[in-house]
C-alpha cells in the first residue's frame, strides 16, 4: 500500500506519456454514464472535489508499487488525499446542485447514507477507493471481461500478456457459452455452470441470462435451484451472501459491516425454514430471487446472489445494492443434522424468545447501517412466522413477502388478464384453492381486495367481509368450514365459511362448483383426473392454476390439465421492488399490490389471449418489470408513502415525472414517454 501522495508526480508524468491505466474519457473531461462504467462506487467527496476544481490536473488512480512504479496485484491507498482535497470543499450533489448537508427529506428522516442522489448521473467515472489491475483485475468477476479486453484495455489494464492474443467480443462469448451450456444433459450441472460462470466473469453471466431468460431462467430459479438447495453443502463453492446465525447475536451490526458494498438498497433474507415447499433446509438458501433482481431489469452488467441477483441496475440501482442474507437459527431437518457437508449450525431450530430477539436485533442493525428506505424481502420462511414478521415490522419497515405478496400479484394479473377469456368479472366467479399457507391466503386476500375495489365502481359496493365468502379453501384436513374456527392458526379464519364439513378436494369441487382452481398446497398430482374432469363437467373454460414448486411438487403438469398459465413470481417482484426503490417508499400498502397485478395485466396482448395465455411471453420481462415498476411508483406518490421530497407536496408529481424518465431513459423510453 502506497500513500498517494508520495507518488503524485510518477502517476502525473505516465499521464502525460498517456501510459494512463483508464481510457481518458473515464477521467473529467466529459460526463460518462454510470451503466457503461465498469467501476463504480467512489464516494461522492471525490466527485464533489473533482467539479469544484475543474482546473486541477486530472486525478488519476492507478495501480502502482512501493516505488511508484506500476507493477500488477498493489493498489494506490488514495484515502489521505481524498480527505485533504475535499476538506474545505462545500457540500454538492453530483449535478451540481448545492445541498444542505443537515436538510433532511419529508417525515424528517434524513438522508444521511445519500439514497436521494445515488441515482444522479455522475459527471466522473465513480472508482472505489481501491482499483486492481493486472493479474488480480483477471480475479475480479466484476471487472473481468475475459478475451473481451480490446487491446487498448490490455495496455491500459496491464493485462497484456496474461490473456490469448485474440479478442471476442462479448456476443460471440454468449454464443461459445450457450453453446456449451447445451451440452449439459442434467439441469444441475448447466446450474452450476452458471454458478461458475457468474464467479469469474459477471458481466457475462447476466449478459448470457437477460439475452436467453426464458432457457435460462428455469435454470437458475425454479425448478433447477430447488434441487440446488438440497444439495447445497455438497457443490458450496463461494459465498453469495451474508451468513447470520445465533452465533452472531450482539454483533450483527458488526456483520453487516463486514459486507463490502455499503450502499445496499434491497436485501433479500430467509431462515430456510420452508423452501420451495421442499421443507426445512437450514442454511441451504440459494439467492435465487436475487439473480432475477440483477438478471430482469439491468442493462447486462450485474453483480450476484437468488432473488438478490435480480437487482435493479438498469434504472438508477446498483445490482451490487442488493444484498441476500441467511438467517441460520438451526434446523428441524434430521436428514442435514446427520449431513456431514451441512454447512449451518447443527442444532434444533431456535423458536420462540431466542428466535424474536435475533430478528429484532437484526431488522434493528439493518435500518441502522442502511437506512430507513431499504427494502427487505422476506423469503421462503415458515407460515407461522411468516405472517408475524410481515405484520410486525410492516408498520416500522419497508418489508414485502414474496411468497405472500408476490404470488398474490402474480396469480391476481393472470386472473385478470383471463377474464378476458371466460368473460364475467371476479365477483361472479368462485374460487377454490388447496392449500391455505402462505401463497393460498395471500392470494386469496388479494382477489377479495380487488372485488371490493371493483364494486367501489358500481352503485352495489361490497365490503371485503363479503367478499371473502365467494372464496373457499382447502386444507390437509379439508374444506375450511366455520365449524373447524376454534381448531384453525389466525390466518386461516377469515376463510372458514358456513358449509357442512367436506374432507377431500374432489368433493369440494363438486359441493362448490368453482370456476376457478388453483393449487398452492405444494402436494405434487393433488390436481388428479378426476378432479379436472369436475372441473370441466362445471365449467365450459374452466381456469386451473398448478402454482406449487418445484415441478415435482406441482398440483398437475401441462400433459394432465389445460395449461392456461405458467404463474411465476419472477413477473412481479423485480419490478414491485423497483417501483418502491425509485419512489423512494418507506412502507408497502395493499394497493401497491394491486397496481403491479393490474400493470402485468396489461401486459397481456390479443394474440397472447387468442393462443389461451394469460400472461405475456417471458421473453419481454423486462419491459414488464418496468411497467410494473412505474406504476407501483405511481400509486406510491398517490398513497403519500414517499420521503424522496422535502418542500411542497405539489411538486411531487413532476419531479416524480422527471426521475422516472431519467431513470428509464435508456430501454423504457416508449413506456414513460420520456
Amino acid at each position: 500500500m502506497l500513500d498517494y501522495s508520495s507518488s503524485r508526480n510518477s502517476v502525473s508524468s505516465r499521464l502525460e506519456n498517456k501510459h494512463c491505466p483508464f481510457p481518458e474519457s473515464q477521467l473529467t473531461k466529459q460526463p460518462v454514464s454510470r451503466k457503461n462504467n465498469p467501476l463504480y462506487g467512489l464516494s461522492k467527496s471525490l466527485t464533489q472535489s473533482v467539479q469544484k476544481h475543474k482546473a486541477a490536473p486530472p486525478l488519476v488512480v492507478a495501480a502502482v508499487s512501493s516505488n511508484a512504479r506500476p507493477r500488477d496485484g498493489n493498489v494506490l491507498d488514495v484515502e489521505n488525499t481524498l480527505k485533504e482535497m475535499t476538506a474545505n470543499a462545500p457540500s454538492t450533489s453530483s449535478s451540481g446542485i448545492e445541498i444542505d448537508s443537515n436538510s433532511s427529506v419529508a417525515g424528517g428522516v434524513e438522508d444521511v447514507y445519500g439514497e436521494d442522489t445515488a441515482t444522479e448521473d455522475q459527471f466522473i467515472t465513480p472508482w472505489t477507493v481501491s482499483v486492481a489491475s493486472g493479474y488480480p483485475l483477471l480475479r475480479d468477476p466484476r471487472y473481468n471481461k475475459g478475451l473481451a479486453f480490446s487491446d487498448k484495455e490490455r495496455d491500459a489494464h496491464f493485462v497484456r500478456g496474461l490473456l490469448p492474443p485474440v479478442v471476442i467480443g462479448q456476443d460471440l462469448q454468449v454464443k461459445k457459452m450457450m453453446h456449451n451450456m447445451r451440452q449439459y444433459q442434467v439441469p444441475l450441472q448447466r446450474y452450476m455452470a452458471m454458478m461458475d460462470l457468474q464467479e469469474r466473469n459477471e458481466r457475462l453471466f447476466y449478459k448470457l441470462l437477460i439475452d436467453n431468460v426464458e432457457e435460462l431462467l428455469p435454470v437458475v430459479y425454479t425448478p433447477t435451484v430447488g434441487e440446488a438447495c438440497q444439495k447445497y453443502g455438497s457443490i458450496f463453492r463461494q459465498p453469495q451472501g451474508l451468513f447470520i446465525s445465533l452465533k452472531e447475536k450482539g454483533k450483527i451490526l458488526e456483520v453487516l459491516k463486514n459486507w463490502p458494498e455499503k450502499k445496499i438498497q434491497v436485501i433479500v433474507m430467509t431462515d430456510g425454514e420452508r423452501i420451495l415447499g421442499l421443507g426445512d433446509l437450514g442454511c441451504q438458501y440459494l439467492p435465487y430471487s436475487s439473480i432475477i433482481y440483477n438478471s430482469l431489469i439491468s442493462p447486462g452488467n450485474g453483480d450476484t446472489c437468488r432473488k438478490a441477483f435480480f437487482t435493479y441496475s438498469s434504472c438508477g440501482i446498483r445490482p451490487s445494492a442488493c444484498l441476500p442474507v441467511t438467517i441460520d437459527v438451526g434446523t428441524n431437518n434430521e436428514q442435514l443434522l446427520h449431513d456431514e457437508f451441512y454447512i449451518g449450525l447443527r442444532r434444533k431450530r431456535a423458536t420462540g424468545q431466542e428466535y424474536a430477539e435475533l430478528m429484532d436485533e437484526f431488522m434493528s442493525a439493518v435500518k441502522q447501517n442502511y437506512g430507513e428506505k431499504v427494502l427487505i424481502q422476506f423469503e421462503d420462511f415458515a407460515n407461522h412466522n411468516a405472517f408475524d414478521l410481515l405484520e410486525k415490522y410492516g408498520s416500522t419497515h419497508l418489508v414485502f413477502n414474496d411468497d405472500i405478496q408476490g404470488t398474490a400479484s402474480v396469480v391476481l394479473a393472470g386472473l385478470m388478464a383471463a377474464l378476458n377469456l371466460v368473460g364475467g368479472t371476479l365477483a361472479e366467479h368462485r374460487f377454490l384453492f388447496l392449500g391455505a399457507g402462505e401463497a393460498g391466503t395471500g392470494i386469496a386476500e388479494l382477489i377479495a381486495l380487488e372485488m371490493s375495489k371493483q364494486s367501489l365502481l358500481s352503485a352495489d359496493w361490497c365490503p371485503l367481509e363479503e367478499t371473502r365468502k365467494k372464496i373457499w379453501l382447502v386444507d390437509s384436513k379439508g374444506l375450511i368450514v366455520r365449524s373447524r374456527m376454534d381448531s384453525l392458526q389466525h390466518f386461516k379464519r377469515p376463510w372458514a365459511h358456513e358449509h357442512e364439513p367436506v374432507k377431500n378436494l374432489l368433493d369440494a369441487v363438486k359441493a362448490i362448483r368453482p370456476t376457478v382452481l388453483i393449487g398452492s398446497s405444494g402436494a405434487g398430482r393433488t390436481f388428479t383426473k378426476e378432479v379436472v374432469e369436475a372441473m370441466a363437467s362445471y365449467n365450459e373454460k374452466p381456469v386451473i392454476l398448478a402454482l406449487s414448486n418445484p415441478t415435482s411438487q406441482s398440483e398437475c403438469t401441462a400433459d394432465e390439465a389445460y395449461k392456461w398459465s405458467q404463474a411465476n413470481n419472477a413477473y412481479i417482484f423485480p419490478g414491485f421492488g423497483l417501483g418502491l426503490i425509485i419512489s423512494g417508499a418507506i412502507r408497502v400498502h395493499d394497493d401497491m399490490l394491486l397496481a403491479a397485478s393490474e400493470a402485468l395485466a396489461t401486459q397481456v396482448s390479443q394474440e397472447n389471449l387468442d393462443n389461451g395465455l394469460i400472461y405475456p411471453p417471458f421473453a419481454n420481462i423486462r419491459k414488464i418489470s418496468a411497467h410494473i415498476a412505474a406504476r407501483v411508483a405511481a400509486k406510491a406518490y398517490e398513497l403519500g408513502t414517499i420521503v424522496l421530497w422535502p418542500g411542497d407536496p405539489s411538486t411531487a408529481t413532476k419531479k416524480s415525472s422527471r426521475i422516472c424518465r431519467k431513470l428509464f431513459k435508456n430501454h423504457l423510453q416508449t413506456l414513460l414517454g420520456g
